[in-house]
């Protein structure tokens, strides 16, 4: 069988389940040893560019507009391989290649692929998915094998934090910068799984437009800034650009009166732990946040040390 994934959370999740022996085409967003491995099937007009999140949105908005996708496909590659299954998503069109796209990218194959979107809303249908990907590829012995692991990590959590009878705490998770999103899907319950709650977010749907003010009024115990596809290095230059240029929530001058500001816990987090929603990393995202909802309980661990840090800064710059 010959597989292709358009989704880097599902390639994660193939390489997890030890399935990538028929993993073909991937693409730029991927795992890099899948993108070492397999052919690159997949780009981005956006791909090798350091673009800021008001040019980006500047620029997905222009090809909307236009009736243009942001995405294509290496068709020549791709009918080479000729593959059994293309795993593809249709959560959002912004963050990877959607079926709309695919199909159209495969209309002219000789040999029609089965089109799988992997689609998924919360964190149970996240796990379910591998179960999905596993049986599909004709392995689902493997899904379950993977997912059991996972699953004990999250009820040990869970149970520590119910045995210790530990307060939620108020979390504010911020999934874009500017404009402030909220968070959506499945993050709320990562946050609920870690010991927070998020009274700002989406669970289960789109994450959305949120006004600096609303964030302000509901004066979060901790903020977590997780922009989508942001690294930490990325989301702190980000988020300087915008102080530097007086936008933004960092701007405000009501951000230093913030308890999360002056208690020092404002972070900042990788977005694969968070919007790359592969079971594997969506646990360990949970683990992060538990770390840092509930130190003296936990410890976040040492492979996800270099996932998150403090953003320090107290004192906007004055209005301009």
């Amino acid at each position: 069988m010959k597989v292709c994934s358009f989704i880097p959370a599902v390639t994660q999740m193939i390489y997890d389940m030890g399935l990538q022996d028929m993993l073909y085409g991937v693409t730029f967003e991927c795992p890099p040893q899948a993108r070492a491995e397999k052919q690159v099937l997949v780009h981005c007009i956006w791909e090798g560019r350091e673009w800021n999140g008001e040019e980006i949105d500047r620029m997905y908005s222009a090809a909307k507009a236009s009736g243009q996708s942001i995405y294509w496909v290496e068709e020549e590659l791709l009918q080479a391989i000729a593959p059994d299954i293309i795993f593809t998503q249709d959560v959002c069109e912004i963050c990877q290649i959607d079926t709309r796209c695919t199909a159209a990218a495969i209309a002219r194959l000789p040999k029609q692929p089965k089109l799988i979107s992997i689609s998924a809303a919360d964190l149970d249908e996240v796990f379910e998915s591998a179960i999905l990907i596993a049986r599909e590829m004709g392995r689902e012995e493997a899904a379950y094998a993977y997912l059991s692991e996972l699953r004990r990590r999250q009820d040990e959590i869970l149970e520590k934090l119910y045995k210790q009878r530990m307060p939620l705490r108020k979390v504010a998770l911020i999934e874009w910068l500017h404009p402030l999103y909220n968070c959506g899907h499945w993050i709320p319950f990562q946050i609920a799984c870690a010991g927070g709650i998020d009274l700002l977010s989406h669970p289960r749907g789109d994450s959305i437009v949120m006004p600096v003010e609303k964030l302000i009024k509901y004066d979060p115990e901790i903020i977590v800034f997780a922009p989508c596809g942001y690294t930490v290095a990325q989301t702190r230059a980000e988020l300087n650009r915008l102080r530097a240029s007086g936008q933004g929530l960092i701007s405000d001058l009501n951000w230093q009166q913030l308890q999360a500001v002056r208690h020092h816990r404002v972070y900042l987090a990788s977005y694969d732990l968070f919007t790359q929603p592969s079971a594997s990393t969506l646990v360990d995202g949970i683990c992060l946040l538990a770390g840092l909802f509930h130190p003296d309980l936990f410890t976040v661990p040492e492979h996800l040390q270099d996932k998150y840090e403090v953003y320090y800064v107290l004192q906007p710059l004055p209005k301009r």
